[in-house]
């Protein structure tokens, strides 16, 4: 299975994606999330998700996955979880500010202590690394990351990606590659670090594709070309997305960000794209920096 699941829009009351306000309970109280949480982990686990992705800023993300694990008796699912932004919203939907973002060692120490206090994670990144992150620069961070007895990675974000995975990945701590996974944004709408993702699987990264939907973009209001193409496989577009993520032979892990079992179900109907269906969705990237802007313009909701 190639697909893993995405606790973003899980793990507290409030996201960017678009169509979440309906997936969940109206009430989005901690208790109420936990027990969607959980559902969506269920039918994950039952359709053969075996990945769950996690990070400190996704609010109470890990809390519920360690629950659920203990609870299930899970011991066959791989964690991986982030650290570099903070969730500062105290669970209210209406916050201001929802997560700030920090790539200090002292960050790293503090989250890495609470992440390995509830999980035993196999891959710990860096929170949307940008090429201006301090964190290039700071050898005794790069030190303590490589000296943590577990693999490290690096998510991306913004509209330099390409050039933030190159970069990343010529980092060396005493003679060894600090990094060994990538996750980056991709999707039909922004596939700009495609070629640098393929160079990081040649060279035997994992390479792990989040945001295939555009925060729910693709799947609430898909292009034309994605709706006609969803009505002839007779699916969703939301499937659409996912199988044009899929299709990319360098991509290890494609993430699903269900906010609800069923999307969770919609995401992983198969489709089969065709030669005719590949070139049909060839022509609706954006420019990177169109994408970015109006990623930064959605609502948290």
């Amino acid at each position: 299975m190639r697909i893993a699941l995405g606790m973003a829009a899980l793990g507290r009351p409030a996201y960017i994606n678009l169509g979440r306000d309906t997936a969940l309970p109206a009430d989005r109280t901690p208790q109420a999330m936990r027990e969607a949480s959980f559902a969506v982990l269920d039918a994950a686990y039952a359709a053969g998700i075996r990945w769950v992705d996690a990070a400190r800023s996704y609010g109470r993300a890990e809390q519920f996955v360690a629950a659920w694990l203990a609870e299930r008796g899970v011991s066959d699912v791989t964690v991986s979880s982030k650290w570099g932004y903070e969730y500062t919203a105290d669970w209210r939907p209406d916050a201001t500010v929802h997560e700030v973002k920090e790539h200090s060692l002292a960050r790293f120490e503090r989250q890495w202590s609470e992440t390995r206090a509830l999980l035993e994670v196999a891959l710990y990144q860096v929170h949307s690394l940008t090429a201006d992150s301090p964190l290039f620069a700071d050898k005794d961070l790069q030190a303590r990351m490589a000296d943590i007895g577990v693999p490290v990675g690096f998510s991306t974000s913004g509209p330099a990606q390409a050039d933030t995975i190159r970069r990343a990945f010529d980092l060396e701590v005493n003679g060894q590659r600090l990094f060994s996974a990538v996750q980056s944004t991709w999707n039909l709408l922004e596939t700009s670090a495609g070629p640098a993702l393929a160079e990081a699987h040649s060279e035997d990264a994992r390479v792990m594709l989040k945001e295939v939907m555009a925060n729910g973009r693709l799947a609430m209001q898909p292009p034309g070309p994605v709706a006609e193409i969803a009505i002839r496989h007779g699916a969703g577009p939301d499937a659409v997305a996912m199988a044009a993520a899929l299709a990319q032979p360098w991509a290890d892990l494609v993430l699903s960000g269900a906010a609800s079992v069923p999307q969770l179900y919609a995401n992983l109907m198969p489709v089969e794209l065709d030669v005719v269906d590949h070139e049909l969705l060839g022509d609706l990237a954006e420019p990177p920096q169109d994408y970015w802007k109006h990623r930064s313009a959605l609502s948290w909701n």
